[in-house]
């Protein structure tokens, strides 16, 4: 498959996110008409999303055996500890995340169909990641899914909470 059709929908979501995201800081900051608890809990989850966006990078790097000079995507070791022991793809959760915080930022009516078109085509990323993941990292990877979920932050911590009290019961 060519280069380019792999990464058509981040091609795709990524422009329509670049897009919402230079919109709201335009136009949607100054929307008088929106709900001022909503504007300030997209700020909060847009806060969120920044550091679970950031946090894989370091955690990759450190614990994913990346090549030397390599990009920390280039894991050669799957990572189940910290942050990818209660979701599989925190990056894409942000992202997730991050265009929900701009709907509730701007509250309007583009920017609300932007972040539908986003979520769903990160969503469906997300598949493919996961795809992607079975195919390099095999039935490890597979375990691993049935243990965490794709992007659930509640039920990875519930999970993760249950997972440690079976281990506990056991040592």
């Amino acid at each position: 498959m060519s280069h380019w059709k792999i990464y058509l929908l981040s091609y795709i979501w990524g422009t329509l996110f670049v897009t919402q995201i230079i919109l709201v800081f335009i136009f949607g900051i100054v929307n008088c008409n929106r709900l001022t608890i909503l504007a300030y809990i997209g700020v909060v989850i847009w806060w969120f999303a920044v550091i679970l966006a950031w946090l894989p990078i370091f955690m990759l790097k450190r614990k994913g055996n990346v090549p030397k000079g390599k990009s920390f995507v280039h894991t050669t070791e799957m990572v189940e500890s910290g942050l990818y022991a209660i979701i599989r793809h925190p990056q894409y959760t942000a992202g997730i995340l991050f265009s929900f915080s701009l709907f509730l930022i701007s509250q309007t009516w583009l920017i609300s169909w932007m972040s539908f078109i986003v979520i769903l085509l990160m969503y469906k990323d997300i598949l493919l990641a996961d795809k992607h993941e079975v195919e390099k990292f095999g039935d490890a990877y597979k375990l691993y899914m049935k243990k965490v979920p794709r992007s659930n932050f509640l039920l990875g911590i519930v999970r993760l909470m249950q997972r440690r009290q079976k281990k506990r019961i056991v040592d």
